[in-house]
């Protein structure tokens, strides 16, 4: 059974760093790819950053560019958000997402506000 959990959401004032966690239960998360989502309230979810299966190529919303990155650990068969330079408009609940055999799979979502 697939699972995904995120973790280390927070409080965090703005200009503050986080790094959020995605891991992965039932799967070999080297072998998919993956992404983060996020869902403000009142807004849709929306894509904030990707890493593909193969050679690990990451791409990122405009928003997030040059203050978020998404890595990797196989080790830990996680996946990581690193989030810089964050500001109260990135206040969201943060989902990850894999798709297995045309299945899309999704953790709980872990909450991060941006406030002081």
């Amino acid at each position: 059974q697939v699972q995904l959990v995120e973790s280390g959401g927070g409080l965090v004032q703005p200009g503050g760093s986080l790094r959020l966690s995605c891991t992965a239960s039932g799967l070999t998360i080297s072998n998919y790819a993956v992404r983060w989502h996020r869902q403000a309230p009142g807004k849709e979810r929306e894509l904030v950053a990707g890493i593909r299966d193969t050679g690990g190529t990451t791409y990122y919303a405009d928003s997030v560019k040059g203050r978020f990155t998404i890595s990797r650990d196989n080790t830990k068969n996680t996946v990581y958000l690193q989030m810089n330079r964050l500001r109260p408009d990135d206040t969201a609940i943060y989902y990850c997402n894999t798709r297995l055999l045309r299945q899309d799979y999704w953790g709980q979502g872990t909450q991060v506000t941006v406030s002081s």
